[in-house]
């Protein structure tokens, strides 16, 4: 990070409210259930299975990982990471095998001991192998093992990750809010529907589309923690609902990362006592379009949709001025990896000169045949919650200055990913929510051969050699001038058009207490092991 971003990051956590400060332990109640209003009804309860927040946040507390991001600190990076089921950590020189040490007295929720076995069975899985004769139904990170050659068992509190090449950023993939540790001895059907944890909360219930429950772990091997007696998470789709839900009290927090600019405002002036943070997420509106199917199968038809989307029109509607534009990692302060503007803005297809681009785009359609007589006609196809609806609707205003007629089809949570990943689908508006800030993990899953993640089965050859090339860099400031190399490739090939990177914002009540909003991935924020109620 440069000198004037580490200024803007510091200025930007000062306004915001976010800046660490040492709790004192003896002003922590302990008791009571929060209740928080939910966005969405996730398929599974299991985190390995799921790519949302809607699956993965009301279960982070029920787990641990190796280790962790520091919760108390909203930027989350290398330097932030902490202690969780392992004590120390150590690399060998070469930085191809990483050892660690767990801690001694964990038991599972079922009573059960934690060991060594636990930590090898978790990454077998992900790496494809069977646990008790199943696999995973889907992995959708299973491209962020692709370097790890296997995981050695040295003794019961002991593990060795060996990894094929060196790659200095792998044990930031250990410590996203996506990589708990599993038991061995629970199979992955029963973890889908009660799942079995380490962690500050055990797993209660699940009833889709009404409520997701989980109560405090009273054999918890951190002392003291958790504050609370449980959380309720109330399912309400409905975003005025929830937010009126709020409104009136009967719930304690907002979805969390989830109030778009304009809901966040209306509480504000109907709840001024309520404290509500609008941060930067890390969480990218793109573009899907279908590579393999006609006529998308053309790569100046694909570049002239790239040409016709105008950014700054997606960000002054929907976040009024609060979105940023980038590309495939979010841009600075909050970002550790993206490009400054004045990069951005030199990218294929980031002209501000809409017009002109648009003139171009109009042409490429035209020699295709396209014209005022002649559309092209197509659905935008997209996750049935407004988060993605709003982009989707511009989107589909913005082709129609390039002969696109297209209309909308929203899809439910349980049937998007899969459709997506079937690549069933001509042209969608996604959202993108990088696990951490690392290009590792926004390159590995989003752009190489083969991922599941990779929803519009993007895949260049070329390109995979270069995200192994900055993987394998340990300086990091030359690692970062191949990063932005990437995305500058990424955006001429138009792999996944970036339309913006979203600020939204959540609210709770002032008697909620010891909760700090991450800034630069929604997915590592919500253990909720030190958050109280002091009423």
């Amino acid at each position: 990070m440069t000198r004037r971003h580490a200024v803007l990051l510091a200025s930007a956590l000062v306004l915001l409210g976010l800046v660490a400060t040492p709790r004192v332990a003896a002003a922590q109640k302990p008791g009571g259930v929060m209740k928080v209003y939910f966005f969405d009804s996730p398929a599974t309860m299991s985190i390995h299975e799921e790519s949302t927040i809607a699956g993965q946040g009301p279960m982070m507390g029920v787990f641990n990982n190796l280790v962790m991001y520091d919760p108390n600190v909203p930027q989350s990076g290398l330097r932030s990471i902490v202690p969780d089921l392992a004590t120390t950590w150590s690399w060998d020189e070469p930085r191809t095998s990483l050892s660690f040490k767990l801690r001694s007295g964990v038991k599972w929720h079922d009573g059960k001991p934690f060991g060594a076995r636990d930590v090898k069975c978790t990454f077998d899985l992900l790496q494809g192998q069977p646990l008790n004769g199943e696999t995973l139904r889907v992995n959708p990170r299973k491209a962020w093992y692709g370097n790890l050659a296997e995981v050695v068992v040295k003794a019961d509190d002991e593990v060795v990750f060996r990894l094929k090449r060196s790659q200095p950023a792998f044990i930031a993939l250990l410590a996203s809010g996506f990589t708990p540790i599993y038991p061995c001895h629970v199979a992955p059907a029963e973890m889908r529907r009660r799942p079995i944890g380490t962690g500050p909360f055990r797993f209660v219930e699940f009833k889709p589309n009404e409520t997701i429950r989980v109560a405090r772990n009273k054999d918890y091997w951190k002392k003291d923690r958790p504050w609370l007696d449980g959380i309720e998470y109330k399912i309400m789709k409905n975003s005025s609902t929830g937010m009126l839900s709020f409104v009136a009290g009967t719930v304690d927090m907002t979805s969390p990362y989830f109030l778009q600019v304009p809901v966040l405002n209306d509480i504000r002036a109907q709840a001024p006592n309520a404290v509500c943070k609008l941060m930067a997420t890390n969480v990218q509106r793109n573009v899907l379009i279908n590579r393999e199917a006609l006529p998308f199968n053309k790569p100046e038809l694909r570049r002239a949709v790239a040409l016709t989307i105008d950014r700054k029109a997606f960000i002054d509607t929907l976040t009024q001025g609060a979105g940023t534009i980038g590309g495939a990692l979010l841009a600075p302060p909050e970002g550790i990896w993206g490009m400054p503007p004045e990069v951005v803005n030199k990218l294929p297809g980031y002209n501000p000169d809409v017009a002109t681009n648009r003139a171009e785009s109009r042409k490429i359609m035209e020699a295709a045949g396209y014209g005022p007589n002649n559309k092209l006609k197509l659905k935008v196809t997209t996750r049935n919650l407004s988060v993605y609806r709003d982009p989707a609707v511009i989107l589909i205003d913005q082709l129609k200055q390039i002969h696109i007629d297209a209309e909308l089809e929203p899809i439910d949570t349980t049937a998007w990913f899969p459709k997506v990943r079937r690549h069933d689908y001509t042209m969608g508006a996604n959202l993108t929510g990088n696990g951490i800030d690392d290009p590792d993990q926004a390159f590995y899953e989003g752009y190489t051969c083969g991922s599941e993640n990779n929803y519009d089965g993007y895949c260049n050859p070329e390109i995979e050699k270069a995200i192994d090339a900055q993987s394998m860099e340990a300086d990091q400031e030359k690692r970062k001038h191949m990063v932005w190399d990437i995305e500058r490739r990424l955006a001429e090939d138009v792999a996944r058009p970036v339309l913006y990177h979203n600020r939204s914002g959540t609210c709770w009540q002032s008697y909620v207490k010891g909760y700090t909003p991450m800034i630069n991935s929604i997915y590592n924020g919500m253990r909720m092991e030190e958050v109280w109620l002091d009423r």
